[in-house]
């Protein structure tokens, strides 16, 4: 089976790259429920899902970038298995492991590895600079935040794909630094959306920020995800277009609806 992206919705999706079944920030509310987003502040779904849990396949791991309820809501709680390994930040997973009983979570600081193996193959899942505001006050207030780049290496120890991972960032100076590490990238699956708190906070990117983004990271292909999903995101899939559009990055957008499979 090629390598390849299927995205259920918000910054959910199912990575099939090499043998290993990745699902990335499991989010399952229905149309109408709402994702608690902190200091009693809640956000109303707007769309339904592609996939239920149990409408997956057979899941390797789970790759969490930070405990929002738009991320990880009481439906994968209650309904994905708590065998999982999921790997995610240290406050992520000592809630996890905690009352939620995900004894296999595993929590890992900015450049720190945790590694699966399976069928020869090797799936190395690596924790990069996340920033989810650019306000120093509003950042102490969110959940930390991880980006992350899956690399599969084959049993000769040879790398076979680089997926970039976004999570919840702001355009930032660390960004850079992903692409002196672990370029070159294959993919980047970017969290956009424009999300606006109450004050005008934006928290994660907008279409021009994907397009900065971009020229830091430098993948080969890009996919867009986490856009129109809840009433706070207010910079949609078309911003990102226009955006790509004018800038002339000379890279592969993939834009993909909820149900919509595409090759890596």
């Amino acid at each position: 089976m090629p390598d390849e992206l299927t995205f259920i919705g918000t910054a959910t999706t199912l990575l099939r790259i090499g043998p290993f079944t990745v699902l990335t920030d499991p989010n399952f509310l229905h149309r109408g429920e709402r994702a608690y987003l902190g200091y009693g502040m809640w956000s109303k779904r707007l769309t339904q899902p592609a996939l239920t849990p149990a409408q997956l396949p057979p899941i390797d791991a789970i790759v969490l970038s930070h405990l929002h309820g738009d991320h990880w809501d009481r439906r994968a709680r209650h309904e994905l298995s708590h065998d999982l390994p999921i790997v995610t930040t240290p406050q992520a997973a000592r809630r996890l492991r905690g009352r939620q009983r995900f004894g296999l979570a595993v929590g890992l600081q900015t450049w720190q590895q945790h590694a699966l193996t399976k069928d020869g193959y090797t799936l190395r899942v690596t924790s990069v600079p996340g920033q989810h505001s650019t306000n120093a006050v509003l950042r102490a207030l969110l959940p930390p935040v991880m980006g992350s780049v899956l690399e599969v290496a084959d049993p000769g120890a040879q790398v076979v794909r680089r997926v970039y991972l976004s999570g919840d960032t702001m355009v930032f100076g660390g960004l850079a630094a992903i692409a002196e590490r672990h370029g070159p990238l294959d993919v980047a699956v970017l969290h956009v959306g424009g999300t606006t708190l109450p004050g005008g906070f934006v928290v994660t990117m907008t279409g021009a920020d994907a397009i900065e983004c971009l020229r830091l990271v430098r993948p080969r292909v890009a996919v867009p995800v986490h856009y129109d999903d809840y009433g706070l995101f207010k910079s949609g899939l078309d911003d990102v277009r226009k955006a790509a559009e004018a800038a002339g990055l000379g890279l592969d957008m993939r834009y993909v609806r909820r149900g919509e499979t595409t090759a890596l």
